[in-house]
């Protein structure tokens, strides 16, 4: 065999490669551009912040300033709040988030299948579920702490009802959109009906499912901070109305800050979580 022929596959080898490694290195440069000009946007913004309202163009005492904040954020880090520790403060509203967002996925995704395998059931559940839906569901907030008090509960209870509907029409439309050749094949295999909805249809959903959890865990915040804010004895909610009672807008922004950060650190565990469990899925290299 002649030495051009033996040499024809290591030439495309090496094509493949040197194509593969640029496509990498583009695709780390556009990240490190992007993260940059996230940077330079927030940088930008707390300067015209800071800017502003130290010459006056906008209220300092009702906008306060990106420096004000940092330093009633220090203040509580290092001496802590009214209430106790800032530590203190975030693990019980997280603590309340975390259960209200677990029972609110639990039984959503429970619902959103049931419902999309058993037609019968949507059809009498269905009316009542678009009631509940159409609620505003933070006035229940207060009649939660009617009922359960100025304990735990009452925030639980919130974040359970703004977890649940997303989560629970995203898992019934999963169940609703199952390949039905899959369905078919698996009853064909003598697939019973609980075997084809925790075998095919539960992982069929579970993208959509996913898909929720990443907006719920949110809503979940939202539903502990409003339940802290009406009446509660410890957490960030309540930080949020006494810094508004006493026209300490720094310390309302400054409670926003740590929700935000205590939100987006959970929104990086739910994406490594995904990432893990979908590994199978093809990547988009372009973001």
């Amino acid at each position: 065999m002649s030495p051009e022929v033996i040499s024809a596959p290591s030439r495309v080898d090496t094509s493949k490669a040197g194509r593969s490694h640029s496509r990498a290195r583009a695709v780390r440069r556009r990240r490190a551009v992007v993260l940059l000009a996230r940077v330079l946007l927030l940088v930008a913004v707390l300067g015209l912040w800071e800017a502003l309202s130290r010459t006056g163009v906008i209220d300092p005492f009702n906008f306060s300033m990106p420096s004000k904040i940092w330093d009633q954020i220090s203040t509580w880090v290092t001496h802590g709040t009214a209430l106790g520790s800032l530590g203190e403060q975030i693990w019980v509203t997280l603590q309340e988030a975390l259960l209200g967002w677990v029972i609110g996925v639990v039984a959503g995704v429970v619902f959103g299948i049931a419902l999309g395998r058993i037609a019968f059931l949507a059809d009498i559940l269905g009316p009542y579920i678009k009631v509940l839906n159409s609620i505003p569901r933070i006035v229940l907030a207060p009649i939660f702490v009617i009922w359960f008090g100025l304990g735990p509960s009452s925030k639980v209870a919130s974040a359970v009802v703004l977890v649940f509907f997303p989560v629970f029409f995203n898992a019934f439309q999963g169940a609703r959109e199952v390949d039905r050749n899959l369905v078919a094949n698996a009853r064909i295999l003598g697939a019973s009906d609980r075997r084809v909805t925790l075998q095919v249809v539960i992982p069929s959903a579970t993208s959509w499912i996913f898909t929720s959890l990443h907006v719920s865990f949110g809503f979940a915040l939202i539903g502990a901070i409003v339940g802290e804010y009406i009446g509660a004895t410890k957490g960030i909610g309540l930080l949020v109305a006494q810094s508004q009672g006493t026209f300490n807008a720094a310390g309302v922004y400054a409670a926003m800050v740590i929700l935000a950060v205590v939100a987006l650190v959970a929104e990086g565990l739910l994406t490594f979580a995904e990432r893990r469990i979908f590994r199978w899925k093809p990547s988009d290299s372009g973001h």
